[in-house]
């Protein structure tokens, strides 16, 4: 029996975590030249032999999301014109996952046309890390892998963490309730939520905090911080319940906008995040955010797929 052949390409959004997952695996980055011409239009050219393999790419869709996002479904393309047999799109991060359902007249479901978008370029199967949404696999007709980053945040945890504190995981809303809970369970402690109201896109208002925080090590939890508002304020309100200390973990880093500025000026200890995004300069630069690595967890994803083993144990 022929062993099937296989490549590993990248995109231009984050390739310090390609070659961490190359580098896992013992295989090298293949050569894919991602380049754009003056107006912008971007050109892609493999560098391999992809004909009859099967290939991995990863891109994260982040900032600039549309660019990015271009870039992965042209690989794509370029790689089912080139003969591939099975072209696997490897997204950390998952551009669009907010807008996974109308939330007034007359307005897009953007998660969907992205899922379209990828069915259409050639994808044969999608890998993604902590989905916005998890209906939004749903949106496939291909098989679709949500991986989750809590195994690498809870080590940490439960490394930094004191076993004699007394720690509170907290929801920043109502979405991430059941997501805290599972934390909570594997730390053995409790959990709370904030009920927070959001007036406008990246405009959140923290109103009450449901669940017993006082003299505690507060947690906040959730699967991205974008401008750090929701984030900000729901420290803020554990905070003026009485917690000790408070610490933030996410998976997906996005920081745009005001959010370096709102994590500095802020009460929060550490930001814990992984590295599904690249941070900027800046976010790397700031005392507060310790990045910790994903490349091992989605590089034995990427192995059991091409070895057909399960990777349900992967979705802890």
């Amino acid at each position: 029996m022929r062993v099937r052949d296989w490549v590993i390409l990248s995109g231009n959004a984050n390739r310090p975590l390609a070659q961490k997952i190359c580098e896992k695996l013992g295989k090298p980055l293949g050569r894919a030249d991602v380049r754009r011409f003056s107006d912008g239009e971007i050109f892609v050219e493999i560098g391999e032999n992809v004909r009859g393999r099967d290939v991995y790419v990863i891109q994260s869709t982040c900032r600039p999301v549309n660019d990015t996002l271009m870039e992965m479904l042209v690989i794509i393309d370029a790689l089912k014109r080139a003969s591939a047999k099975e072209v696997t799109a490897v997204v950390p991060y998952y551009g669009y996952a907010r807008q996974d359902r109308k939330v007034a007249p007359r307005t897009p479901i953007s998660a969907k046309l992205v899922a379209d978008l990828f069915d259409a370029a050639g994808a044969t199967r999608l890998v993604a890390m902590d989905l916005h949404a998890g209906q939004i696999q749903g949106f496939f007709n291909i098989p679709f892998d949500n991986l989750f980053a809590s195994p690498v945040l809870l080590e940490y945890l439960q490394k930094e963490m004191s076993k004699n504190e007394e720690l509170v995981i907290v929801s920043p809303d109502a979405g991430g309730f059941e997501r805290a809970r599972a934390f909570a369970k594997r730390l053995n402690s409790n959990v709370a939520m904030i009920d927070k109201r959001r007036t406008a896109p990246n405009v959140a208002k923290a109103m009450n905090v449901i669940g017993e925080v006082d003299g505690k090590i507060a947690i906040i939890l959730d699967d991205m911080i974008d401008t750090a508002g929701t984030l900000t304020e729901a420290a803020q309100a554990v905070l003026q319940k009485g917690a000790r200390q408070v610490y933030a973990v996410a998976t997906h880093g996005v920081l745009s906008g005001p959010a370096l500025e709102r994590i500095h000026e802020s009460k929060i200890e550490k930001v814990i995040i992984t590295d599904t995004i690249l941070l900027s300069p800046e976010a790397a630069a700031c005392s507060k955010i310790v990045q910790l690595s994903v490349a091992d967890l989605l590089a034995e994803a990427i192995y059991r797929i091409h070895n057909y083993d399960s990777v349900s144990s992967l979705f802890i």
